[in-house]
């Protein structure tokens, strides 16, 4: 089986409305699109911080800005006007961790995808007044930081799957990195993984970012294999178009490292699906 899990039905812009992308010929191209490329389990999962229920966890300027639009729309949108799975890709925020929860609990989510997208107020992948890199940081403490957060997302217990764990690399060479082998900062996070039942995310999304790698680099990939840690398969779409973007690049990268099975969702019950 191929899987993506971690699909948009909308761009990321602003001016990208619900009511344009959330409609029944929007899903219908996604699906149409699965079809042909061989992906048996297709799910949905939009940004948390474009709801207004995710100002209850956090009320971040960008939160504020971007949340515009209903949850219990969305979550019946997907469940009756649609055949997707029905995801959401909430991101951690430390000391928010119990408001998160509130939220999740609230929905019947399928899957909940975890990610890291801010340390602190600024984030690691967005130019402009919130970027981590604007101020020109020692890379050594960025690196620091969000795998020390990634740890933490993993050990919160919130989550299904941990999406594009190495984010903090989507710039290449158009943000600095440190110098010292990035296995020193994939460990940081290895605890905490080691110690939850969190699914890892093969993405195939940095391939097309600046960074042309996919998400998480091998090494990083090898230590959550190694771990035990079961494998999500996903491409971070915000358009049909790119659904399954780039897998046979990843099932090889999965296959030269053993992994044989990829996990599906059913209300937050996870089964492990043969690779192929």
């Amino acid at each position: 089986m191929l899987t993506d899990l971690h699909v948009h039905l909308r761009p990321d812009d602003l001016d990208r409305t619900a009511a344009e992308h959330f409609t029944a010929e929007n899903a219908e191209r996604y699906v149409e699109t699965a079809r042909e490329r061989g992906v048996g389990y297709l799910g949905v999962s939009e940004h948390i911080y474009r709801f207004e229920q995710g100002l209850r966890i956090w009320d971040h300027p960008f939160w504020r800005e971007n949340g515009q639009d209903d949850l219990d729309r969305y979550c019946d949108f997907v469940r009756d006007e649609t055949e997707l799975r029905l995801g959401i890709e909430a991101d951690f925020v430390p000391g928010r961790e119990d408001r998160t929860a509130n939220v999740i609990e609230d929905y019947e989510f399928d899957y909940v995808l975890g990610s890291v997208h801010f340390l602190g107020s600024e984030t690691v992948d967005m130019r402009g007044e919130w970027d981590v890199w604007g101020s020109r940081p020692d890379p050594d403490s960025v690196w620091r930081r969000y795998f020390e957060t990634l740890g933490e997302a993993a050990r919160s217990g919130l989550f299904d799957v941990l999406s594009h764990p190495d984010l903090v690399k989507l710039w290449g060479d158009g943000a600095p990195r440190p110098e010292r082998d990035l296995r020193h900062f994939y460990d940081l996070a290895m605890d905490g993984i080691a110690d939850s039942d969190v699914a890892i995310e093969v993405s195939t999304a940095g391939l097309r970012k600046p960074v042309r790698e996919i998400y998480p680099a091998p090494a990083f990939l090898e230590m959550c294999v190694e771990a035990g840690k079961p494998i999500a398969l996903s491409s971070d779409a915000h358009v049909a178009d790119d659904l399954a973007y780039g897998y046979d690049h990843a099932t090889e990268l999965l296959e030269s490292l053993g992994v044989d099975r990829i996990a599906t969702f059913d209300h937050r019950r996870r089964t492990l699906e043969p690779l192929g």
